[in-house]
Parts: C-alpha cells; structure tokens; sequence
C-alpha cells in the first residue's frame, strides 16, 4: 500500500482505532475522510488538521451507504482507500432465551456495514491509482471470547469474507485485514483503561510501520495479536481459547 497522496475514507473515525488512524494517516499526507453517525464526535475527532474531513453515515442502514456513497464520490472523487473500521462489541448470555437483538445490531453494525459500503465503492476504487481496502477484523475472529459470540462470529466472516475479496480483486485492488488484539479504546466500557490491554498509541505506531512495509503485508498482524491468530496453526487452540477467556474474566473483574 502506498502509504502517502491517498484520499483514505475511515468509518468508524470519530474515537479510537479508527480516529488514531486518521490522524497517523493524515500526518503521512493524505487527504483523510471520516465517517460516522455523530457529526460533533467526528469534528472532535478532527480538531484543527486540515485535510481531514467528517461525513455523516450510518453503517446501520442500507440507505444510508448507498446515499453515502455517491455523496462521498462526487465530493472526493480522487477516493482510492476505504477503510471498513466501524464496529461494536456487546456482551451476550447464551445460557438461555434471550433477546437477540444485541446479536443482530453486531451482525448489521459488523458484517453487512462492511459488505454494504464495499459493493457501494468498489466500481470506483477499481478506476483509481494505488487503490486499497482495508477491513478491520480482531484476534477474536481466530479465538473467540465466549462473552462476545456474535462480535468474535462477525470477526470471522469478516476474516473469511476479505480472503474471499482478495483472490478475486487480485491484480485490480489491494486488499489488506487489520486485525487489532484487545486494545485500550472505548469499544466496551472501561476498556481504554484496563490492565492488560495494548495501549492505543503502542499499537498505532506497530500498525503503522507495518502498513510501511514494502510489499504491504496483506494481515497486519501486531507482535501481541500473535497469539490468537497462531493458534490453530500451532494446535493450541483448545488451550487458547480457555486462556483467553481466563484474561478476559479477570481483566473485567479487574477494570
């Protein structure tokens, strides 16, 4: 991936993994969009950059995505970088019935959000110079955290999904996965603080420099991230999965 003179569209821009890497992004020299469904967080999120822009989107909505599509394209028609970033994480039982409709926002938020806004993009991405999609997936798709079934399930698909995107852009668009550990942002409360997690700043430049390497490595996999992403290849996975699950309990007990 080039790593400079892109227009890189970010959903999910306005905190956390998606605002740090639109402000590292931005700082390399490229025209950098952000996009989310609060206007006022994603000006926050800009402070006083130039070349930082806020659009408003919400991944959520069908309708949204397309609308947002064409206005972001004939707005910033040099666009050649999406960045599926946008996502949520909530806690489920599973011991019983249950109201699934957490279970279903995960599925919108996290895997048609992504599928939706790519299709929308994808015809003009292929006519650009250098153009790349990025989908942030988690170690979680690889080992999953069993208080988060249908975050750490979408996480998969979306691993799955962008292996698929891949093989068949190959030659036409670069596609790359991200694929965060557990990193302290707000993605679930108390998070950006908790004992244990990889602070957002250390991940950040990790990500970064991985991003700059020539060729670009089609997963960025941070050195913490290594564990769960191994895990099957090195068959540990039945003791992953216990030991993962173990940190998270006491991380939680812990915050």
């Amino acid at each position: 991936m080039q790593t400079n003179n892109n227009t890189i569209l970010i959903t999910g821009g306005g905190s956390g993994i998606g605002e740090a890497l639109a402000h590292r992004f931005h700082d390399l020299g490229n025209t950098v969009i952000i996009a989310g469904r609060r206007l006022e967080t994603l000006r926050q999120a800009i402070g006083d950059r130039p070349n930082i822009h806020a659009v408003q989107l919400d991944i959520d909505s069908a309708e949204s995505i397309a609308a947002f599509a064409k206005t972001v394209i004939a707005e910033f028609p040099g666009l050649n970088v999406l960045v599926n970033n946008a996502g949520i994480m909530r806690m489920e039982t599973l011991e019983g019935l249950r109201d699934l409709a957490d279970a279903e926002a995960t599925i919108t938020t996290n895997l048609l959000g992504p599928i939706r806004l790519t299709n929308a993009l994808v015809e003009h991405l292929s006519t650009q110079a250098n153009p790349v999609i990025v989908n942030v997936s988690s170690g979680l798709a690889f080992v999953p955290l069993t208080a988060t079934p249908t975050y750490s399930a979408t996480k998969a698909a979306i691993h799955s999904y962008t292996v698929s995107l891949r093989e068949v852009l190959k030659g036409k668009i670069e596609v790359i996965e991200l694929v965060p550990p557990a990193v302290q942002t707000e993605l679930t409360p108390g998070q950006s603080t908790r004992e244990g997690y990889l602070p957002l700043e250390d991940f950040i430049d990790e990500v970064i420099a991985l991003f700059q390497q020539h060729p670009t490595p089609p997963e960025i996999l941070v050195q913490r991230v290594g564990f769960l992403r191994n895990a099957e290849a090195e068959q540990r996975f039945d003791a992953t999965v216990i030991a993962l699950n173990d940190f998270a309990r006491k991380a939680h007990e812990g915050a």
